[in-house]
């Protein structure tokens, strides 16, 4: 039976180096990820102008229901097809990624921990916990070199619904959490920690 590992934090905490660091210290053979950002909802339906107005930091544009089902799937031991996203037309991809079973899976995003039915199916809840200066940043990195975003468009959605966003349901999670890592923890003590309570 697999091990479910909740990773959530703000955007452009450090969920996806923590991600990263744990593959690496388990083994890529020991360990299958899911991303959130993999199941927004589809947008195809609606227009470019209309997509782009929409708020994708809120909970409703996330499809939870496909996700508790793929994670119901992958966690008895079944090969799942996980959805790929296009950030830059905000549609799913025609194709998929066949993702396998293994004996830790770790799902990882901002609204991870929000959907009750997820967390009582993790085994480990940890929240990445950054500054916000320093999440912002790191966000602005991101969208500019790898969604091809530009740096007014960044700021706006960041003020519009980023931020308050993150205040009214990110930040929150943080309650439900076991382990809380903070900028600045060193990494190597971290994943030891995570390791220890996952192999318990």
């Amino acid at each position: 039976m697999s091990k479910l590992v909740g990773i959530a934090g703000g955007t452009g905490s450090g969920k996806t180096f923590l991600t990263n660091a744990i593959v690496d210290s388990l083994g890529k053979n020991q360990v299958t990820v899911l991303e959130q950002d993999s199941y927004y909802k589809d947008q195809s339906h609606l227009s470019l102008e209309e997509r782009s107005k929409i708020n994708y930091d809120h909970p409703e544009v996330i499809d939870f229901e496909f996700l508790t089902q793929q994670l119901c799937q992958i966690l008895a031991g079944k090969e799942i097809e996980s959805p790929l996203y296009d950030f830059s037309t905000h549609t799913r991809r025609r194709t998929t990624k066949v993702i396998q079973a293994r004996s830790t899976v770790i799902v990882e995003g901002i609204l991870i921990l929000t959907v009750a039915e997820i967390r009582k199916m993790m085994d480990l809840k940890i929240y990445v916990d950054a500054d916000r200066d320093i999440r912002f940043i790191r966000r602005l990195k991101r969208d500019t070199e790898k969604r091809g975003r530009s740096v007014s468009h960044i700021i706006q959605q960041y003020l519009d619904s980023v931020r308050p966003m993150h205040e009214q349901f990110v930040e929150k999670t943080k309650n439900y959490a076991d382990i809380i890592i903070r900028h600045g923890d060193d990494i190597q003590v971290t994943v030891e920690l995570i390791k220890s309570r996952i192999t318990m």
